[in-house]
């Protein structure tokens, strides 16, 4: 059998040089596609009754494709978002076999008809300013985890940054000023597609992470666990759920949401809607591409809309006083 037909030289082509040295990808979406071939081909081989070093192109068929990602939703219990996903990694991958040979374009074509699933959209989640503020005062800052808790809370509150932006911040990312009336500290954030943006710190942030720094080296991360670690953007999950679950008596209402670093990140861009912060400004804020991802904040904003219903309220109508009515009307033109 010609090794074009094969499937393993593809796949080695696509994660190894396609995704890294053309597209340039970031690392979570790299293990994210792997990930998705980890899943599949176990289950393309036993359907195809092969080894997987056996299998070739044609073995992916599009049978199959809806076959998985019917699995994925029903015996696996995972979301739509996550079904989409997966099939967005197929769908790359046969487009990038599809580009390096023709006589595969209408395997390709067949894979790529595939539809990404429509759901209904769900509103964001964000804290409120009490909530937000209770949360930022739960760690014990007597110790040192509990000061690198807040510390790592409080920068993630000041910038909206994604848990895996602040897992791999590094002490070389940080400009600190060494007075704050006279310049602020910066820090910069490595987002999305290696998209680098430059964060403003409030002088309580820039404290805290001096602290948390001092007497490091400039390679180090930032955020450290336990062990003396670079945390990971899973122990930043943890982090803050721990914390959530302190306050659940406190502030019943965090029991309907999901809090995650994520929320917080959704917090930090609605209460800068809040302060009156234009959208432009909040979308370099979070490092958003598009105007139309941040507008969703705008939408959930209850606060926002509730002051413009206000704008537009129908007033009853007054009734109309007759002239001969009005006394000092009247007065007037009797001293005329």
């Amino acid at each position: 059998m010609d090794n074009q037909n094969f499937l393993s030289p593809w796949i080695k082509r696509f994660l190894l040089e396609y995704l890294i040295n053309v597209k340039n990808l970031s690392r979570n979406t790299q293990q994210s596609y792997r990930d998705t071939f980890r899943l599949y081909l176990p289950e393309a081989a036993k359907k195809n009754k092969k080894s997987i070093d056996q299998l070739t192109l044609e073995d992916i068929s599009p049978e199959g494709v809806k076959e998985f990602l019917l699995n994925i939703e029903s015996k696996r219990q995972c979301s739509l978002a996550t079904r989409n996903q997966r099939l967005a990694a197929i769908h790359a991958f046969t487009q990038f076999v599809g580009l390096n040979s023709p006589e595969h374009v209408e395997w390709c074509r067949q894979i790529r008809a595939i539809p990404i699933k429509k759901g209904q959209k769900s509103l964001i989640t964000y804290l409120e300013k009490n909530e937000m503020d209770a949360l930022l005062n739960s760690p014990d800052r007597s110790t040192d985890q509990g000061r690198r808790d807040y510390a790592l809370l409080l920068f993630l509150y000041n910038t909206g940054t994604r848990a895996d932006e602040a897992a791999q911040l590094t002490i070389g990312d940080l400009e600190i000023a060494s007075n704050a009336k006279k310049g602020f500290s910066v820090a910069l954030i490595k987002g999305k597609g290696n998209k680098l943006r430059r964060c403003p710190l409030w002088p309580d942030t820039a404290k805290e992470l001096t602290s948390l720094i001092n007497g490091r080296e400039q390679r180090e991360h930032v955020f450290l666990n336990r062990c003396k670690e670079p945390i990971t953007r899973f122990g930043i999950h943890t982090l803050v759920k721990r914390h959530v679950k302190k306050l659940i008596a406190e502030f019943p209402s965090l029991k309907k949401k999901r809090v995650s670093p994520h929320t917080i990140r959704h917090t930090t861009a609605t209460h800068l809607l809040h302060s009156g912060v234009d959208i432009n400004t909040i979308r370099a804020w979070l490092g958003h591409v598009s105007i139309n991802t941040t507008n969703i904040y705008v939408e959930v904003d209850l606060e926002m809309k509730a002051k413009a219903l206000a704008c537009c309220e129908v007033v009853g109508k007054k009734a109309k006083k007759h002239w001969r009515d009005d006394k000092n009307l009247m007065s007037f033109l009797g001293s005329l």
